[in-house]
């Protein structure tokens, strides 16, 4: 599947599994094949894929894989459960093109403190930091995304990064504050299905916003 268009890549990513039994704790929801495949559309685009990808809280898998479907030579995925892992492994051997495209390894570890030995700032390797960070929905997750964002400003030359509607005067006032600059945005569905007991429809769709950083 050499550089796939962005409907090709959506269609290849709605064959992944989603959690069999999603943590609340930590906002363990699908990200959705077709976001994944708009940011890994225009991070091809930007050439933002051209040297090492980091998946921060990977959870099944789907921009990590995402980011090898569409050409990046090295994608780590990063995650604290252990399950999580298993799943998105196992979501990567199904798609058989996801091995052909540069190497996809994943680590356990806490996402926002991820066990790299690189410092995007200093490396000669470019890196590029994907993340669909918990939206702080659920106690003692509040700020969530604050902490993502101040890991991937320590190791990314670029992020592209999910938040919750109405998060982009935090997220340019965040990157303005921290050296960094936001260059995209732009808006995305995210649905979501009855999962968890507090949930009280069947479906609900929750808008979301993506924005592209370049960190100096």
């Amino acid at each position: 599947m050499p550089d796939p268009s962005r409907r090709t890549l959506a269609r290849a990513l709605e064959t992944l599994d989603d959690f069999d039994d999603p943590s609340p704790a930590l906002e363990q929801y699908l990200t959705p094949p077709e976001i994944a495949a708009h940011i890994c559309h225009q991070a091809r685009l930007q050439g933002d894929l051209e040297d090492c990808v980091v998946d921060l809280g990977t959870g099944t898998g789907m921009l990590a894989i995402a980011a090898a479907l569409s050409g990046a030579p090295a994608v780590v995925g990063i995650d604290v459960d252990a399950d999580a892992l298993a799943l998105a492994r196992a979501n990567a051997a199904r798609i058989d093109e996801a091995a052909k495209h540069g190497s996809l390894e994943w680590v356990r570890g806490d996402a926002t403190r991820p066990p790299l030995s690189f410092d995007g700032a200093d490396s000669e390797t470019r890196v590029t930091a994907l993340s669909n960070p918990p939206f702080g929905a659920q106690q003692g997750n509040r700020h969530a995304d604050r902490d993502f964002l101040e890991t991937v400003r320590s190791i990314a030359d670029v992020s592209y990064t999910i938040h919750n509607e109405g998060s982009q005067t935090f997220v340019e006032s965040f990157a303005a504050d921290t050296g960094g600059d936001v260059t995209h945005a732009f808006r995305a569905e995210f649905p979501i299905g009855k999962r968890f007991d507090f949930h009280t429809e069947s479906e609900t769709t929750l808008e979301a916003e993506v924005f592209r950083i370049e960190w100096s």
